[in-house]
């Protein structure tokens, strides 16, 4: 379910990028599809070849040659999936305002193996655990719910327990119904059973009570903790749904949010964003790669476009 075009891989890439950030400006264009182009796992096999030959990283390297979104766009495209991963979740974490939803975001959007390798990147790159930090920049209620989540290991098979769905599902109605919504039972379903078992169990939420429990869980639609629970259900139940609300929110607002567009379009090229593509343009009535082309602008727009799959922005 991804959008990215991926040409023939170039015979030797790594030179090619040295002799594109050796003659910047007259080649500026080319760079984009060298790079975009690739898939994660080619750009890391090229980023560890020129590394090799010229004894830089990459990232570096190309870090002296680009300014403002564009360079986190390309470092974010640069980094393997886990350090991407890890680099997203140390700014959501160290921000001036912890960004809790970017946090839920990756902990329920990803396999419980690429959730792990996310941890060990975090471990490698900032010298501490990533649930060290979620727990020291959050409190209370937030912190005992990103804490279990990030630190989660679910079983990621499709088989499932419709009496415990059953019975999870009633435990969950009777919680919200008396707004104990920091439960400690509703925390640890949501942070330890399976996707498929998640899903029965909203399933069987909706049959027997007849609300989505979203609907339920917006009984104050300002309280934050009932935003990141509604969030939490939707990245674990329709992932592409919440992606399309995060672009729409990005796009459709007085000045894009660049950093949640780049951050939606670079982890979920290889993913599901023909879904989130289709569900955008369900919701919105204009393909995705036209809304971004129209708010972004320059070498910016040329390489997100690039990673849509579109080879002619």
């Amino acid at each position: 379910m991804s959008a990215l075009a991926v040409p023939k891989l170039v015979s030797d890439d790594r030179n090619r990028l040295r002799m594109l950030l050796a003659e910047w400006d007259p080649q500026r264009e080319s760079f984009i599809p060298t790079l975009a182009h690739k898939n994660a796992a080619r750009r890391n096999l090229m980023r560890q070849r020129y590394f090799e030959t010229h004894g830089e990283d990459l990232v570096t390297a190309l870090d002296k040659h680009v300014t403002n979104e564009f360079k986190r766009l390309v470092d974010l495209c640069t980094l393997d999936p886990a350090e991407c991963d890890a680099y997203l979740a140390n700014e959501a974490t160290k921000g001036s305002t912890p960004s809790n939803q970017i946090l839920v975001e990756l902990a329920c959007t990803r396999s419980p193996q690429q959730l792990l390798l996310l941890r060990a990147a975090y471990h490698a790159r900032y010298k501490k655990s990533l649930e060290e930090d979620v727990e020291h920049y959050t409190t209370g209620e937030f912190s005992e719910l990103l804490v279990s989540l990030v630190t989660s290991y679910r079983y990621d098979g499709d088989e499932v327990n419709m009496t415990l769905a059953k019975a999870e599902a009633k435990i969950l109605h009777e919680k919200i119904s008396e707004r104990a919504y920091n439960d400690k039972d509703l925390i640890r379903m949501l942070a330890t059973r399976s996707k498929a078992q998640i899903k029965a169990t909203l399933d069987h939420y909706r049959n027997e009570f007849g609300n989505d429990i979203n609907k339920d869980l917006k009984s104050d639609p300002k309280d934050e903790f009932l935003s990141i629970l509604r969030t939490t259900v939707k990245c674990l139940t329709r992932p592409e749904k919440h992606f399309e609300k995060v672009l729409r929110l990005a796009i459709n607002r007085p000045g894009t949010d660049e950093g949640a567009l780049t951050r939606v379009v670079v982890t979920r090229a290889e993913v599901d964003m023909k879904l989130i593509n289709e569900e955008y343009r369900r919701r919105n009535g204009i393909p995705l790669d036209r809304a971004i082309a129209k708010e972004t602008t320059g070498d910016y727009e040329k390489m997100l476009l690039a990673l849509l799959g579109r080879s002619d922005p």
